[in-house]
């Protein structure tokens, strides 16, 4: 009995550990000023947060969970989100979107990726003045041919959509038994003190 504790033990501390490792367990400090750059960036970090939260500790369960027939489970709804975290890590410094199947990820791979997309994407747009974000592009390659639109569509697009989409997860996990953690603020981005 002993050793099936100290297993348990030791899974729970490494799985602890390594959720406190990827980023947006907490939102990070501000910046100093209210530059268009580091606006950006806060947007970014506040998705970061709500999908870290979003998907923290989901189940095999919740990941199968199908509020309809012609939706998407929440493992499909993350897939989706991770597609769309490359495009705002390619949007920061207009790098092509190209267009392929994607391989097939685990739930840990997938949340990993993404929110590493998503910090790496925050940093790239922090501090840019209004002359580096018209450099900023959302850019999708067909073979030879490239069409880029202004990085406005990546605020009202890709970065809406996922927090959208971090809401539904929100919503599948709680229809399938398993809410997110009510200690999180997101107006503070991080955990409340327990009392």
């Amino acid at each position: 009995m002993a050793k099936y504790i100290f297993i348990f033990a030791t899974f729970l501390m490494s799985y602890q550990m390594q959720s406190q490792e990827l980023p947006y367990y907490q939102i990070p400090d501000y910046p100093e000023d209210f530059g268009p750059g580091n606006v950006v960036s806060r947007m970014i970090d506040g998705l970061g947060f709500r999908y870290y939260w979003a998907t923290e500790g989901l189940t095999q369960k919740d990941l199968e969970y199908k509020p309809s027939e012609d939706g998407r489970t929440p493992l499909e709804t993350m897939e989706h989100i991770h597609s769309m975290s490359k495009m705002i890590l390619n949007g920061a410094d207009a790098t092509p979107n190209i267009r392929s199947k994607p391989p097939k990820y685990s739930y840990e791979e997938l949340r990993k990726m993404t929110l590493e997309n998503l910090q790496a994407a925050s940093k790239k747009m922090a501090g840019k003045q209004s002359e580096d974000l018209e450099k900023s592009k959302v850019v999708f390659q067909n073979g030879e041919e490239q069409s880029a639109i202004p990085y406005w569509n990546m605020i009202n697009g890709m970065l809406s959509d996922c927090i959208y989409h971090a809401g539904q997860i929100t919503l599948m996990r709680r229809a399938s038994g398993n809410p997110i953690n009510p200690n999180i603020s997101m107006f503070f981005g991080k955990l409340r003190d327990k009392k």
